[in-house]
């Protein structure tokens, strides 16, 4: 582990058309110790051969291929081979602002805690804004996670120095795994703290599976029952939560 290293993993599927500006969002951070995991998931455009000819250009990226396995399998792929104490995830879709990973970073040392995560801009497939920018709770605990997820994927940043890599649960393949692996780690930690700023923005496609909240709720159940090993009745309880939570944030 190398201690002021940010291990970035990225799963890479068939997003030739953003991969690019994803990318470069990497390149301009401020904060320049990173290296950057691209797990290539099984594409069929040309995904790998622009990540690879990103990796040609900055030994700090690094691509990777397996088969198709979700973007669950990807990422462990991608943390198993982390060199970095601290883990971020960011989709091959999504975008950081050039600070993102030096406010998260002096955020953790701020909070002396081990996760934080930001508020994001929403963009749609062409890069322009939409809706209002999600801006998060201060802090969040494990029960709060249950209630609604206040962590979107792209924001997050881990410190494993303290309890150790968190690895996805990978039979949900693409569905759920990062809210999943953010409870896991609320489960160790405790408490995580949230920048009231925009640090990314989080591309809503059109078939977006978060757009399309029908398709989650029997994943988001099933979390529930045999993740987190919640009974029925506070199962459904907190299925009716997260689902009237992401109403008013998916429509606002």
């Amino acid at each position: 582990m190398q201690n002021n290293l940010v291990s970035i993993i990225t799963p890479l599927y068939n997003s030739e058309r953003f991969l690019a500006q994803t990318i470069e969002s990497v390149l301009a951070q401020t904060y320049t110790e990173w290296e950057m995991l691209i797990i290539n998931d099984g594409s069929t455009d040309g995904s790998e051969e622009l990540a690879l000819s990103y990796a040609e250009k900055d030994n700090r990226i690094h691509v990777y291929s397996q088969p198709n396995g979700g973007s669950a399998s990807a990422r462990n792929h991608g943390i198993r081979r982390a060199k970095g104490r601290y883990i971020a995830l960011l989709d091959s879709d999504d975008l950081w602002e050039p600070w993102f990973i030096e406010q998260q970073l002096n955020l953790l040392h701020h909070h002396h805690c081990q996760l934080v995560y930001g508020g994001h801009k929403r963009i749609d497939e062409k890069g322009e804004e939409i809706l209002r920018p999600f801006i998060p709770p201060e802090k969040v605990t494990y029960n709060d996670m249950l209630m609604t997820c206040s962590i979107t994927c792209l924001t997050g940043l881990y410190d494993t120095k303290p309890y150790g890599k968190v690895f996805l649960h990978e039979e949900f393949r693409s569905l759920r795994d990062d809210y999943i692996y953010w409870l896991e780690i609320l489960r160790k930690c405790g408490v995580a703290y949230g920048n009231q700023g925009v640090v990314g923005s989080y591309r809503m496609s059109a078939n977006s599976l978060t757009a399309n909240k029908w398709k989650v709720i029997k994943p988001q159940y099933l979390v529930y029952r045999q993740v987190q090993k919640l009974g029925r009745f506070k199962s459904v309880l907190y299925l009716i939560s997260w689902a009237l939570h992401g109403f008013i944030k998916y429509w606002k």
